[in-house]
């Protein structure tokens, strides 16, 4: 009985350690690029520790609630910039764009 209680303690370590380490999902990049215009309308981008800055050519063709599913916490909009919190990702979704031009 001892033993069984044992196992079932460092199944549940397993699990919540587990569970501590993995990432959430990560952010679709193809996807994000599509909600942003496509690399059409992507002008320039910046990254700024979490925050990820993107000029458009038309920000009107960039869909903020279809960015804000994808992952995003926040988007500020400011001329044709929008500003985008994304976290870890910022520099992913930069270098992705950047390959794709």
């Amino acid at each position: 009985m001892q033993y069984i209680i044992i196992g079932v303690i460092l199944l549940i370590i397993l699990l919540a350690v587990l569970k501590a380490t993995s990432k959430d999902a990560p952010l679709d990049f193809n996807k994000l690029v599509e909600a942003l215009g496509g690399k059409e309308n992507i002008i320039d981008t910046e990254v700024t520790l979490s925050r990820f800055k993107v000029t458009l050519k038309e920000v009107e063709k960039a869909n903020k609630e279809a960015i804000q599913k994808l992952g995003a916490k926040g988007i500020v909009e400011i001329d044709n910039q929008l500003k985008i919190i994304l976290g870890p990702d910022s520099k992913q979704l930069k270098k992705y764009i950047n390959d794709l031009k």
